[in-house]
């Protein structure tokens, strides 16, 4: 008789804090194993608690209510599969981001994470103790090792782990989106597979933390580094995967091999997934945002459209004096299209109010950026006062060429409580307002068709703070100036290099500048969801005060 392991791999969502709810989906994935007759259920990386967890892991309470919930879910799962989950360790004076096997009504194995990542988002080796390469644990007749995540992207602990007897490789992980990197994932765990000769099993995690994106796409690979299984990304799946013993050890049994989309829709839909979670997990149910007739706010009322429905979004146009009736008709045409409320609140009589409050003290002074920043201000206290008044989360709309630069107001245009392409270059947004146009998914709640006119997508970026004021003016042309930021920030290209690439030294200096001195803004601003590498805020953490200037 063939000698079989089926192992549930659980894709799943949890959301950080919840140990109640992160309990209760970790109770209903064993129940599906069990009624699938798995003979172990698994679950990704310190799921009871969520990830990342960051501090809230060093809060002894925290971490000893999560240990807690592992016992009990342990005697709850008395009677069935094995079940593998993710969480805190706190032992002997020590903190561990652990594995726990649980069977039999107890936890039967623990397995202590070596490999603490600390770079780009991970924080880890600030956290966590290092444990030390464990050996396989049993389920029933076999032998599994569990590298966790970062573990598997080193050789050491996969070849211990097959030197040690272990016969598949189950790697559970807090693995987040940013742009290709599904690619490289596989690429390391083909070469783990190819060093151990072992099966691999990938587990990722699904949903929004803040500024991440947890995007699943788990997989399974056979001896050889073939492709025997693959989820989907980005939704959660309870999936059962069959091993089968043969004379050159266990290999998966080939199942579903999902293909995944490209990598604009990657990025759409974790702007729309960041925002969805971040409201459904704080407990907000609808959103507002100023909608200028501008492209920035044009794509973010399509974001929020796609992830709450129409009926959950407020779009406010605030004209000024220096608003053109074609804005106007762009922010309608914009709602129309999403199908989303339009309120109009005309904000001349306010600024008027406010230049004359504020007239003998700037008696004699030539008005200047001062006055027309009142207009962006005024702006973020009115919507501010409608997310207070309706209850509704303010969405903030700069994208991350102007966060670069600091061509944003703060306490103005930057106020708001999530800002969904922050991690956006300018040229960025314009091909993902086309491909919007021309793409619709069931995961969208919005309607299919062109829902940002073309006329907004085309014309030249403004501000209105002022008669005829293009960004142009302040700027760069955003084709010049995203390929600068790129290198300088994404690539942390020196001034030299960036000129050998044939740029202008001058404009590159002055872009430098921008950067540095708006980090103050930067550190004050909303989150928002990280698509690329190098996201404000986790993925680079620079210093508000720095007079250091690149002179190469």
């Amino acid at each position: 008789m063939t000698e079989r392991f089926r192992l549930t791999l659980a894709q799943l969502n949890p959301t950080v804090g919840d140990l109640t709810g992160n309990a209760a989906k970790a109770k209903a994935a064993f129940e599906a194993g069990k009624a699938a007759g798995a003979d172990m259920v698994a679950l990704p990386e310190m799921f009871i608690t969520g990830y990342q967890v960051q501090d809230l892991v060093l809060k002894p309470a925290f971490t000893a209510d999560a240990m807690a919930r592992v016992e009990a879910l342990a005697r709850a799962c008395a009677d069935g599969p094995a079940l593998g989950i993710g969480g805190p360790l706190a032992e002997d004076g020590k903190l561990f981001n652990a594995y726990f096997v649980l069977k039999g009504g107890k936890v039967s194995a623990v397995v202590r994470k070596h490999h603490l990542p600390n770079m780009l988002v991970f924080d880890e080796k600030r956290l966590f103790d290092q444990g030390d390469i464990s050996g396989p644990y049993s389920v029933g007749d076999v032998r599994i090792g569990t590298p966790i995540c970062e573990d598997a992207w080193h050789e050491d602990v996969c070849e211990a782990l097959e030197e040690s007897g272990a016969e598949i490789l189950l790697i559970p992980n807090g693995s987040p989106y940013f742009r290709d990197k599904f690619d490289r994932r596989v690429n390391h765990m083909v070469a783990r597979v190819v060093e151990t000769g072992l099966p691999l099993v990938y587990l990722n995690m699904v949903g929004g933390q803040d500024d991440q994106v947890f995007d699943g796409g788990s997989f399974v690979l056979n001896p050889g580094g073939d492709l025997a299984v693959q989820l989907q990304i980005f939704d959660e799946d309870i999936v059962h995967v069959d091993f089968v013993r043969g004379e050159a050890g266990w290999t998966a049994v080939p199942g579903a091999r999902k293909t995944f989309p490209d990598v604009w829709e990657q990025d759409y839909r974790v702007m729309v997934e960041g925002l969805r979670d971040y409201m459904a997990k704080t407990g907000f149910k609808s959103v507002l945002l100023g909608l200028s007739g501008g492209i920035d706010s044009a794509i973010v009322a399509a974001i929020a459209v796609d992830a709450l429905g129409a009926d959950n979004v407020r779009c406010v146009m605030l004209p000024s004096e220096f608003t053109v009736q074609s804005s106007l008709d762009d922010a309608a045409a914009v709602a129309d299209g999403l199908g989303c409320r339009l309120d109009t609140v005309p904000i001349s009589a306010g600024r008027a109010a406010i230049t004359e409050t504020l007239a003998p003290l700037f008696e004699g002074l030539e008005p200047d950026l001062t006055e027309e920043n009142i207009q962006s201000r005024l702006r973020g206290l009115l919507l501010m006062a409608m997310s207070n008044k309706f209850g509704e989360m303010l969405l903030t709309t700069g994208n991350k060429s102007e966060v670069a630069v600091g061509y944003a107001t703060i306490y103005g245009d930057m106020a708001g409580g999530y800002n969904p392409i922050k991690d956006l270059y300018k040229m960025r947004v314009f091909e993902t307002s086309r491909w919007r146009n021309d793409n619709h998914r069931d995961w969208m709640m919005g309607p299919a068709g062109e829902v940002i006119p073309a006329r907004v997508i085309d014309k030249p970026p403004t501000a209105e703070l002022r008669d005829d004021q293009k960004d142009s003016d302040s700027l760069p042309p955003y084709e010049v100036l995203d390929a600068i930021l790129e290198r300088l920030i994404d690539r942390d290209l020196s001034v030299a290099e960036i000129v050998v690439e044939g740029y202008d030294r001058a404009t590159v200096k002055r872009v430098e500048q921008l950067i540095y001195i708006s980090e103050y803004k930067r550190f004050q601003s909303a989150p928002g969801p990280r698509t690329s590498g190098k996201a404000f805020w986790l993925d680079r953490r620079y210093p508000i005060v720095n007079r250091w200037r690149d002179e190469t």
